[in-house]
């Protein structure tokens, strides 16, 4: 008697196996955070945006620099870009012990270079900051990468004190001194914006690493204090800030009111959808530094309010990715670490796109990712990079593996 076999089942995939793509990605971006994934994301599409919005942005500009190339920020920016993200990847697959090891290392570096920019006549001056380190033809912005520098740090420092910031000693030092003396080197460049940001994160690192709120609210105050002081004490510092407070007078648009008039202009000229990609009026020699500080506004004038309500939400997806990767971490180095890196690159974007706005006087700090700057895009990237070999290597991922 011949029977027939029923067909052999086809074994089932084992439950809770991610698909494959998943897998692909992971094996990729050496990680299997799905937060730190979201962050690497969003970082790659700000930076492809950023360039099709510095190519529309700089053309103008890039053709009048006298050679007739109207592709030099660009080829630049996309230069950046190509040696920045490799490098993000690399420095993201690096053990989280590396970066604790060498934090102190870094932060002596990061300080020596920005002495360079203001103690030697290596120091460049552009747009009335001398904030700029020039060798041998080549210009680098030393105090993008000091941010950085004193993120781990301050991360490194503050966690051997976890838990323990009671006392205005231990809130003070060792972090405050140093991070006080690389602010002030800053602000002798007269680079305000630079130096409120990198305050930011020193008390984003302190909240992060536990200190309590009262000593904080008691630091904002000093700091607040001493920044309204210092903003007074230069004439084209006090004319920007006073125009912001009392609005723009008939005289002043052909002075210190130029740039945020014509800013506001390209925003409001945007419409609903904006009058499409490359045919911004503004970035015709109109708006000052269109490709780098006030790109927002190009990209309002060009997409609208629907393309910059876009880039807002993509941003507040950056937040939310370093937020869920913050509250995940018990290392007390790992959360004070991406926690001052989310402030940095949190509060900076906030500035920019305020600026833009007319929230905020004129303080000149790029909108990070997307603003041309070699200098402030592999820092970001760079930034990114130490988060993601943060998560990566987090007690709570190696034993979810």
């Amino acid at each position: 008697m011949t029977s027939i076999r029923p067909p052999r089942p086809t074994p089932a995939e084992p439950a809770g196996r991610p698909p494959v793509a998943v897998v692909a990605v992971r094996k990729l971006f050496g990680t299997d955070n799905g937060d730190a994934i979201l962050l690497l994301g969003v970082t790659i599409f700000l930076v492809l945006f950023g360039l099709v919005m510095v190519l529309s942005a700089s053309f103008v500009i890039s053709g009048r620099g006298g050679n007739g190339d109207f592709f030099g920020i660009f080829l630049r920016q996309g230069l950046f870009a190509l040696v920045g993200i490799p490098v993000m990847l690399m420095v993201g697959r690096l053990p989280a012990v590396f970066w604790r090891r060498w934090a102190r290392h870094f932060v002596i570096l990061g300080v020596g270079l920005q002495a360079l920019v203001v103690f030697t006549p290596l120091g460049y001056e552009y747009g009335g900051n001398r904030n700029w380190l020039y060798i041998g033809g080549f210009t680098a912005q030393p105090s993008e990468f000091l941010k950085l520098a004193l993120a781990v740090w301050l991360a490194a420092v503050l966690a051997e004190k976890a838990d323990g910031l009671r006392s205005w000693h231990d809130v003070i030092f060792p972090a405050l001194p140093l991070s006080f003396f690389s602010i002030g080197m800053v602000l002798i460049g007269d680079d305000l914006g630079t130096a409120g940001v990198m305050l930011a994160m020193v008390l984003g690192a302190l909240y992060f690493a536990g200190a309590p709120l009262g000593k904080l609210i008691v630091l904002v105050s000093g700091i607040a204090a001493a920044a309204i002081a210092f903003a007074f004490s230069s004439p084209s510092r006090s004319s920007r800030i006073t125009v912001w407070i009392d609005g723009c007078r008939p005289e002043d648009y052909e002075g210190v009111c130029w740039q945020v008039v014509h800013g506001t202009w390209a925003l409001g000229s945007g419409g609903l959808f904006g009058v499409g990609l490359g045919n911004s009026s503004a970035k015709w020699s109109w708006l000052p530094h269109a490709e780098s500080d006030f790109i927002f506004a190009i990209i309002g004038e060009e997409l609208g309010l629907v393309g910059a309500l876009v880039v807002l939400a993509v941003f507040v997806a950056l937040a939310i990715a370093f937020v869920r990767l913050v509250r995940t971490q018990a290392d007390p180095f790992r959360r004070i670490a991406i926690g001052a890196i989310m402030t940095w690159l949190v509060v900076q974007s906030f500035v920019n796109i305020a600026v833009v706005l007319g929230m905020l006087p004129v303080l000149g700090v790029p909108l990070p990712f997307i603003s041309a700057g070699g200098s402030s895009l592999v820092a970001t990237l760079l930034a990114v990079g130490v988060v993601l070999s943060l998560a990566r290597n987090s007690p709570l991922t190696e034993t979810a593996r």
